[in-house]
């Protein structure tokens, strides 16, 4: 266990593009060429948005024209990375040969099930390892389509030498329960991830939800929030790509503190690298006011209850029904007093053959 009480660091969110047309391995290439430029500047921790590998999915079905969507999402696919993965792999020996801690958002694939994607969020440690993912849990409105529900198996935090990192993607942040999971296990610094999506004239926009829900989580938990957004120009998408997407990328990447005001940021409107110290020392000095993992709890009133197995198609039950537990019981208390009649005879056995005279009497 660290004792990163008054631990200071350089935090980077980031706010980047992927590579259009969708190609893992050419934003691969963008994202360790950002993360050596964030070294260089002094970051410790580089914190990546939303599904930036290979891209988010901002397309809609379209009841016009049903193939597209089984084209954008096949494509979507077929571009998506494993965990562990040849792009996976390659980001986490860069971090390893720079010495920094990566939180990064990928479209994963599963191996066993050729069509399963989801919606992923990867932790990378300074020594170049994979600390462990996360996916998102409820994946929001029409992403039910394409991206399957993650679950609570790994809904955790990570022990670190710079402090406690957690994270969570998008509108799991207007999630209480998700966000009370991370804060009730020690979390120290957050890693949120958004697409900073979308952002339609006269219409829905994320602006003010990223704003709000970011320095509430930094007030509730009385953490650093390190937000990082995408920002992509229409300019650099090809014409066509993803058929009826919108195209309305913002960005919205900044640093918040555990008062809830921004140490750097909000950036908008363009690719950037937000910079911000990180200062543990202040976490402690808000909790003096208000510690929901301290004095300022009702664990008696109020607890969470966490289902942490992986959901898998084929289930097992780990603890053996009260019917087979009594009969296990029940075959072991055979068994011992079979035993112990043994030993009864052994010992009698004995008896009989030291002591002859005794077995006249009796």
């Amino acid at each position: 266990m660290h004792d990163n009480s008054w631990k200071k660091f350089v935090a980077a969110a980031v706010q980047t593009a992927p590579v259009l047309p969708l190609s893992k391995k050419k934003t691969t290439d963008k994202v360790l060429d950002i993360m050596s430029k964030a070294k260089n500047e002094g970051a410790s921790l580089v914190v990546f948005p939303e599904t930036l590998i290979p891209a988010y999915p901002n397309f809609s079905i379209d009841l016009q024209n049903p193939n597209e969507w089984q084209e954008n999402l096949r494509d979507l696919l077929s571009e998506s990375v494993y965990v562990p993965g040849e792009e996976i792999d390659r980001i986490a020996r860069h971090a390893g040969d720079l010495n920094v801690y990566v939180s990064i958002g990928v479209n994963e694939r599963v191996r066993t099930f050729g069509g399963r994607l989801y919606n992923t969020q990867v932790f990378i440690d300074s020594k170049g390892r994979i600390m462990g993912s996360r996916r998102k849990l409820l994946p929001t409105n029409r992403e039910k389509v394409f991206w399957t529900p993650g679950d609570g198996a790994d809904l955790q935090v990570y022990e670190t030498e710079l402090g406690v990192i957690g994270g969570l993607i998008c509108y799991e942040h207007l999630q209480p329960l998700f966000k009370y999971a991370l804060m009730a296990q020690g979390e120290q610094i957050h890693c949120a991830s958004w697409p900073g999506w979308p952002n339609y004239k006269n219409g829905r926009s994320n602006k003010h939800v990223i704003d709000a829900s970011m320095r509430q989580y930094a007030l509730e938990g009385q953490c650093f929030v390190i937000v990082s957004s995408m920002y992509i120009p229409v300019k650099d998408v090809p014409s066509g790509l993803f058929g009826n997407a919108a195209w309305a990328y913002f960005g919205g990447s900044g640093i918040v503190n555990p008062s809830g005001e921004y140490v750097a940021g909000p950036e908008y409107d363009k690719e950037t690298i937000v910079y911000g110290e990180i200062d543990l020392s202040f976490n402690a000095l808000k909790k003096s006011l208000v510690d929901i993992t301290g004095k300022d709890q009702r664990w008696d009133v109020i607890r969470l209850a966490w289902q942490k197995t992986r959901i898998t198609p084929f289930h097992q039950p780990v603890t053996p029904s009260i019917e087979g537990s009594i009969n296990r019981d029940t075959r072991e208390l055979e068994e011992q007093v079979a035993a112990l009649k043994e030993e009864v005879t052994a010992l009698k056995r004995l008896l009989e053959d030291r002591y002859p005279t005794r077995k006249k009497r009796g």
